[in-house]
């Protein structure tokens, strides 16, 4: 280990761009130099060599096999990639975890009160290598959506189904309104009233 930290400080030294790629991932919540530096050693620099997103995460064991084949359901396991960056990202997942005021630890929590803490933390494993790659595709810094991210997105997800399916109704009848707000939506049906949650 100690040999690969100063083959990793040499490289660091003479390659810029190796240095500028380093500075990116660094500025991902929760992930080191040490782990950022597993990362470029592992995936390198040049993301052509990977046609998407999915492939890298495919080759970092954290894409997920489909749930469905021919009628049926499979266990939604990781399949099997590269052991020692899967297991870094992991690790910088379970660390995230334990932050405030982050995308990927709001991400984590959600998915853990669903369906636990193992595959919350191979999900933002999988988040993170992804971002990686859209970062070195792009050479721009990570870009911090905050903890209330998922919930705003479910928020206007809901108001947007809600929305269309008051446009269809309005097709039947002409006498239906609705009335939106930051905390519900209201339609109106002639003397009906009905409120629906947004925060919920």
């Amino acid at each position: 280990i100690a040999s690969l930290d100063l083959m990793m400080e040499r490289i660091e030294r003479e390659d810029e761009n190796f240095k500028q790629a380093l500075e990116l991932i660094d500025t991902i919540p929760g992930i080191g130099k040490r782990i950022a530096q597993v990362i470029l050693a592992e995936i390198g620099l040049d993301m052509s060599r990977f046609p998407s997103a999915k492939h890298v995460s495919a080759w970092s064991g954290l894409a997920p096999g489909n749930n469905e084949s021919a009628g049926k359901r499979r266990s939604g396991k990781a399949k099997p990639g590269n052991p020692q960056l899967r297991s870094q990202l992991v690790q910088a997942a379970h660390t995230i975890a334990r932050m405030k005021n982050c995308y990927l630890s709001s991400l984590y929590h959600r998915i853990a009160a669903r369906r636990g803490k193992k595959r919350a933390a191979v999900a933002v494993a999988h988040a993170i290598i992804v971002i990686v790659y859209h970062m070195l595709i792009r050479k721009e810094p990570y870009k911090e959506l905050g903890e209330n991210y998922l919930s705003e997105q479910m928020r206007r997800s809901k108001i947007k189904s809600l929305v269309n399916l008051v446009k269809n109704i309005k097709k039947l009848d002409d006498d239906v309104q609705f009335i939106i707000s930051d905390q519900s939506i209201r339609i109106i049906i002639g003397e009906e009233v009905k409120e629906f949650s947004m925060t919920g």
